[in-house]
C-alpha cells in the first residue's frame, strides 16, 4: 500500500468542512502535536519549542491530561493552543457514534476544568464515521493535516522526517507530529532540524 505524506489537493476539496491546509498565500506553516500530553517527550517538545520561539497546537487525549495535569497546564501557559483528540484515543470506525461523542466530551468537561473550551478537534488516526464527524462539527472544527511525517513508524529515521517535511511543506501547511512514546526517538531529534529548515526558507509559525 502506497504510503501517503500529503493528501492531493483535490481530495482534501471533498472534506469541505476539515481544516486541511490554511490560508496559501501566506508564507506561515502550522506545527501540530498528537496524542500526549506524555512525560518526558511532550517536556521535550516543549523546550524545543521555548528554544525557537514557536508556538504550536497539542491535540490532547484526555485520559493523558488526567494522568499528567501538569504537563497540560505547562502547555497552556507557554502560549500554544489545544485540541480534542477523544479521551481514549478511540479509533471512530470501531467505535459506536455515541460511545464515541460521549468519549469526545468528556475530554471537553476535563479541559473545561482547566478553563479551556477546546474548539479544535482531531479524530485519532484521522478517520471517523460520517454520523461522528457530523455531531462533532457541530461544536469542533475538525483539523487533519496538510503533511503528515509518520514520525511514530519504528522503521523510520529522524532524517527521514526531516526529508518529509522539506518535500511537502507548502504556504499553510498544518504539519503532523505525535508527542507520543512511539514517536519520542524521531520526534525530539527531528524537530529542532525541521524547525531550523523551515526558518530558513522563510516560514514563520503559529498556532490554530
Amino acid at each position: 500500500m502506497r504510503i501517503l505524506y500529503q493528501f492531493p489537493t483535490w481530495l482534501q476539496r471533498c472534506y469541505p468542512n476539515v481544516l486541511w491546509r490554511k490560508d496559501s498565500t501566506r508564507k506561515i506553516v502550522y506545527l501540530t502535536f498528537d496524542d500526549g500530553p506524555i512525560e518526558g517527550v511532550t517536556t521535550e517538545i516543549l523546550a524545543i519549542l521555548r528554544r525557537y520561539d514557536v508556538k504550536a497546537t497539542f491535540f490532547c487525549v484526555g485520559d493523558n491530561i488526567r494522568k499528567h495535569p501538569d504537563i497540560f497546564e505547562l502547555i497552556l501557559s507557554e502560549g500554544h493552543s489545544v485540541g480534542n483528540h477523544t479521551y481514549h484515543h478511540l479509533p471512530g470506525w470501531q467505535t459506536p457514534a455515541k460511545a464515541y461523542i460521549d468519549d469526545v466530551r468528556s475530554t471537553d468537561e476535563l479541559m473545561s476544568n482547566y478553563g479551556v473550551s477546546p474548539r479544535l478537534f482531531r479524530p485519532p488516526y484521522g478517520r471517523m464515521s460520517l454520523s461522528q464527524k457530523h455531531q462533532i462539527a457541530a461544536t469542533h472544527k475538525i483539523v487533519l493535516w496538510d503533511v503528515l511525517t509518520h514520525d511514530y513508524n519504528p522503521r523510520y529515521t529522524p532524517q527521514k522526517i526531516l526529508d518529509i517535511v522539506r518535500r511537502y511543506t507548502r504556504n499553510g501547511s498544518v504539519i503532523n507530529f505525535h508527542d507520543s512514546v512511539k514517536s519520542e526517538k524521531n520526534v525530539i531529534s527531528a524537530l529542532p532540524e525541521c524547525i531550523k529548515w523551515l526558518m530558513s526558507e522563510g516560514y514563520s509559525f503559529d498556532k490554530l
